[in-house]
Order: C-alpha cells, then structure tokens, then sequence
C-alpha cells in the first residue's frame, strides 16, 4: 500500500521495516488526543483563512466519524500506516476525500505527536494526583484510629524509641503529599503547546498557535520550535516522579511484608488480597505489597530506558523519540493498579495493636528518656548521661527485663543522683507523648499533623 509519504521514493518500504519502524500498535492510545489537536488546527486554520468553513465542517464531522469508528471497534489498524497519525488521517481522507488532504497544512507529525503525547501525559499527571489522594484518605482514616496505639520506632531495623502507628502512617502521608506536589507542578511547568511549531522550525503560514493553544487547555504556547519539536521532558518528568511514588509505595510494602509476618504479627492483610502456597497448606502470602516491592523495578527501568534513548540526540526530531511512549504508557498503568490495590489492600487489612504495643517493651526503647531526665533533673551532661543510661542497659540485659520495667533499686545502685520519679519517665507511653516537639510522636502532635493532612486533602478537592 503506498504511504502518504512514497512521493519521493522509487520502491516501496520491506514488511520488515513496516514491522520495524511502525508504532500504530500501541501509539494508537493516543486516538483521543490526536483528533482533538486535529480539531483545534483545524479550527485554528479556518479561522486564519487557511481552509474554508465547509472544509473545517467536513473535517470535524469526519474526525468525529473517525473516532466512533474507534471506540466503537470499527476503525482497522493497520501496520503499513506506521502510525496513528497517518492512520486517522487515511481513514478521515477516504470518509471525506480533498479536504482530509489539507489538514495537515502548517503541521508535522513532529509536532503533532508533541502535541498528542504532553495532551495524555498531563492528563495522567491529575489522573495519579487524584488516585494518590484517594489512597491518602484510607491511610488517613486507618492512622486517625491509632494515635495512641504504641509501635516501636526504629532505626537500623532496630528498637529505637516509642512512637505511635498513626504517626508512622503519617511519614507515608507525608511522602504521598510530595508526590502529589510533583505531579502538580510538572502538570504546570509543562502545560505549553507544541502545536504550530511543525518539523522545528516553525511555519510560514499565517498560524495562530496562541488560539489552537487556548482550544486544547495549554496555558501558552512553547518559546522555541527547534527545542519543542524534540523535548521530552515531560515524559521524563512523570516516569520520575511515578518512580519516586512508587519507590514511597515499596517503603510502606516492605514493612507491610514484615508486619504481617509471624516474627512481627503486627497486621494481618485480608483475604481477598492475600494468596496461597501450592504445596504448603497454612501459607498465606503478601502478594501484593511484594508485587509493589517488584513493579517498582520495572518503572524505574522505564525512566532509564528513555533517559538513555534521550542522552545521545540531536536536535531536532530523531525517530529514536519514538521509543518514549511504550515505558510511560507501562509505568502509568502500573501506577493506576499499584495504587487502587495499595489502598484496598490497607483499607482491608487488620491492625494487631496489642502485638505492637507488645513488641515495645522489647529493646530498652525508653532509653533516650533516662538520659535526658538525667540530664533534666540532675543537671548532668548530656555525654556522662548517656554512658549511665549505657550501664543501665546493660544491667537490664543481665537481669532479662526491660529497662521500662526494670525495679528502682537496680537504677538507683547504679546512680544515686536518681530519684524515683524516673520510673515514670520510663513508662513507654509518657516516653512516646514526651516528645511533644514539633512534627514530634507525641499523640498531639500526631493529631495536628493528621488534621494538617485532612484540611490539604479537603482544600485540593
């Protein structure tokens, strides 16, 4: 079948290289964003003088039949097209005939593929931005319930101090706030119009970018053709910070994983979004969060496959750019799904919070707060206060008991400058709602940094 390019050619392209060189098959995601910028340079060129208004009715209504055709299952992809641009507009040239011919007068496919792949990558960046916030209504629901629920706070994997679970929930509250943030602004930052800039150069036509810009939703028009026709920067940007998400999402399913395991018994994930062994009988697995743990690999390879593609370019357009769709398109679902089954997965999920508040009498975690009474109400240096609290430790691991519970006497031989009023201070929940500075444990703070999250969540709605 002869291309709409064949006029300069003397033999027609191999089936391999219709094979090679053509993206119809998966560009063709693209079909909505694609007649709608047809639409709008087509308006655009009316309005200019460039087509008349019967030509610009024939199109429209054309474009319009194309589409039916396409979501209706109609509309027959073929390889040899290449790829959906040509595709469509074959297909409007044969519903219409001469006038789909001029449509794309002052326009490359440079350009209108620009055009077409910011138009769904911006789309995608309100679309995650919305699934986050969803997600961030369950965590936030589930944490409210536990601002007083002890939990032991680590680090290295370690006992470390007492917190509370409804401000470990809040960390990843905290995280998915940023992700929105970055979706958000990258939505800003490039919501510009390529369209108009043609192969790189620009058009002689008498073009109006500004009105075709103002049809399709840009806020203004790119500053440089040469640039515009061959960034990628915003594909770049939402593999990014799909990545950065998704690397927050494997943080939170790897402590899920260990949670709900035996050794933790902190939660238990439901059924419904749990699976079984084959051959061991009493397994029930954490698929999901391992699968998250496991998709967060494949997006980060989506972001370096097309960095790589992008490191060696020239300007302007290089058929290379067309390796970038694929990976984005594969990251953006595997970020719809991951956070859908992150959120019912947690929604369903049951918190243990007798294990947890259990686990915190393991490890000494009200250390910290000897020292700091030492240093508090017996006006020691922080350093001498520390090595005594060091002593301490060691005298309730020779005991077997933790130093929460451990009896007066034992602290008392092993400095006389405490008084028995530290038992209380070592009491594992006056230790977590101790630290009562800002962004703190302590279940006031939690609650303020809950509200914080609830009163952004209402006000983004």
């Amino acid at each position: 079948m002869e291309k709409m390019w064949s006029g300069r050619f003397s033999a027609s392209a191999s089936n391999l290289l219709d094979q090679f060189n053509a993206s119809i098959m998966y560009d063709r995601k693209l079909y909505r964003e694609d007649i709608e910028g047809s639409q709008a340079h087509a308006k655009m060129l009316a309005k200019q003088g460039i087509l008349t208004q019967d030509e610009l009715e024939q199109i429209l209504e054309g474009l319009n039949q194309v589409k039916h055709e396409i979501e209706s299952g109609e509309f027959e992809w073929n390889i040899s097209d290449e790829d959906l641009h040509m595709g469509i507009e074959k297909r409007l040239t044969q519903l219409i005939g001469d006038a789909g011919k001029k449509l794309h007068t002052a326009r490359s496919r440079n350009d209108q593929v620009a055009v077409d792949f910011r138009r769904y990558v911006l789309r995608k960046n309100l679309e995650i931005s919305q699934a986050i916030k969803a997600l961030m209504e369950v965590v936030l629901e589930v944490a409210n319930k536990h601002t007083q629920t002890l939990i032991p706070g680590m680090t290295h994997l370690q006992h470390a101090q007492p917190i509370n679970f409804g401000f470990h929930l809040g960390a990843y509250l905290s995280m998915f706030k940023r992700d929105i943030e970055r979706f958000e602004s990258s939505y800003k930052r490039n919501n510009i119009s390529p369209l108009g800039c043609a192969a790189l150069a620009g058009t002689p036509h008498n073009v109006d970018r500004e009105y075709s810009a103002q049809l399709l939703g840009f806020d203004s028009v790119s500053v440089n053709c040469l640039d515009t026709v061959s960034d990628r920067d915003f594909a770049l940007e939402i593999l990014f910070n799909i990545s950065t998400m998704m690397m927050h999402i494997s943080r939170l399913s790897e402590e899920l994983v260990m949670w709900s395991s035996y050794e933790f018994s902190f939660v238990e994930l439901s059924d419904e979004y749990s699976t079984g062994s084959s051959i061991m009988p009493q397994k029930k697995n954490p698929d999901v969060p391992e699968l998250l743990r496991g998709k967060t690999g494949r997006v980060y390879g989506s972001l370096m496959g097309l960095l790589t593609v992008m490191k060696g370019l020239p300007l302007a357009y290089n058929k290379d750019t067309q390796e970038d769709k694929e990976g984005v398109f594969d990251a953006v679902e595997t970020a719809e799904i991951s956070l859908e089954i992150l959120k019912e997965a947690i929604k369903t999920m049951q918190v243990k919070a007798q294990n947890m508040e259990k686990a915190c009498a393991i490890g000494h975690l009200s250390a910290t707060d000897l020292a700091d009474y030492l240093v508090e109400k017996c006006n020691i240096p922080f350093r001498e206060a520390h090595f005594i609290t060091g002593h301490a430790v060691a005298k309730g691991e020779d005991l077997g008991v933790d130093l929460s519970k451990m009896d007066f006497k034992y602290l008392k031989e092993i400095d006389e400058r405490i008084d028995e009023d530290v038992m209380e201070f070592l009491q594992l929940r006056h230790s977590m709602n101790a630290r009562t500075s800002e962004g703190g444990t302590a279940t006031t703070r939690t609650k303020e940094q809950l509200e914080y999250i609830h009163n952004y969540l209402q006000e983004s709605k």
